[in-house]
């Protein structure tokens, strides 16, 4: 069989490595050998070592080290866009300063959270990040539509448009009951990351739920609970939004830039958390 390139596990049992440590403190060089316990980890036949990647990065699995890179990281341009405009929607569904109105992030949700999302999103597919192209591109796509939705020429959403006669709510309701699944599938991939970069997509999974639920109440005619769980949304919206934030500064700073770095909190069972592990061993029985 083929000699063929294993991605940096952390684990000494697996494969056998050589070559000189990088900067990022991941050995660079050929790693050979199989890993049976995970078959899909084998695809990547490239000779760079793999970094675990980090909330900046947008990224929950290994990924290529930085200084090989031909372009900068575009995940923090994208979760900036989806902060501000999250942040701003959620003040509004907090009813803060007295603002119902959502207007008011159309013109964001087009063009920072809707196109340069989407825009980071397809940078994210030149660069090989699988994960962050579906994700920023999606959410972008998610601005724009909701957009849309609240564009009143369009009257998409008005009483006397398309759904005169039928429940407007129940519609919205649908509507974000599909990005509630779809950021679940989201959150299920970041179970091996960091808890920065997991909170962010359980957090944004619970605003879709809250806002879901509370167009469905209001369709059913709980206001009371309606106005609870809209709250709800814009409360969970708002961590989300400073949680995208929190990443997104984590991917931007660095020593040249930065007096200090904040820790992502990587979990004790992703690659980086194993290293980690074995290193404190290996510090204790040296």
């Amino acid at each position: 069989m083929a000699d063929t390139v294993q991605p940096v596990t952390g684990e000494k049992d697996i494969g056998q490595t050589t070559g000189a440590a990088n900067p990022n403190g991941v050995e660079a060089g050929h790693h050979r050998g199989y890993d049976a316990r995970n078959p899909m980890a084998n695809v990547h036949q490239d000779d760079q070592a793999r970094l675990p990647a980090f909330g900046g990065e947008f990224q929950p699995g290994l990924y290529r080290p930085v200084e090989h890179r031909k372009f900068a990281n575009p995940a923090p341009l994208g979760l900036c866009a989806f902060a501000l405009t999250t942040f701003v929607l959620s003040c509004v569904n907090l009813n803060a300063r007295g603002i119902k109105s959502p207007n008011i992030a159309v013109p964001l949700a087009f063009g920072y959270g809707g196109l340069v999302q989407l825009l980071a999103g397809m940078w994210e597919m030149a660069v090989g990040n699988t994960f962050g192209a579906t994700a920023l591109s999606s959410y972008g796509g998610f601005w724009i539509a909701y957009a849309i939705l609240l564009t009143p020429n369009w009257g998409i959403t008005d009483p006397e448009g398309p759904y005169k006669g039928q429940s407007v709510d129940s519609a919205l309701g649908f509507f974000l009951t599909g990005w509630f699944i779809f950021t679940t599938i989201l959150l299920l991939c970041t179970l091996r990351s960091t808890v920065m970069f997991f909170l962010l997509f359980f957090t944004l999974d619970l605003a879709f739920l809250m806002l879901a639920c509370g167009h469905y109440a209001k369709d059913n005619g709980a206001l009371a609970s309606s106005t609870k769980l809209t709250q709800a949304g814009g409360g969970f919206g708002m961590l989300a939004a400073f949680l995208a934030w929190y990443n997104a500064f984590a991917g931007i700073a660095d020593s040249s830039n930065s007096f200090f770095l904040i820790p992502v909190f990587h979990f004790p069972w992703s690659e980086k958390g194993r290293e980690n592990r074995l290193a404190k061993s290996a510090s204790h029985t040296a």
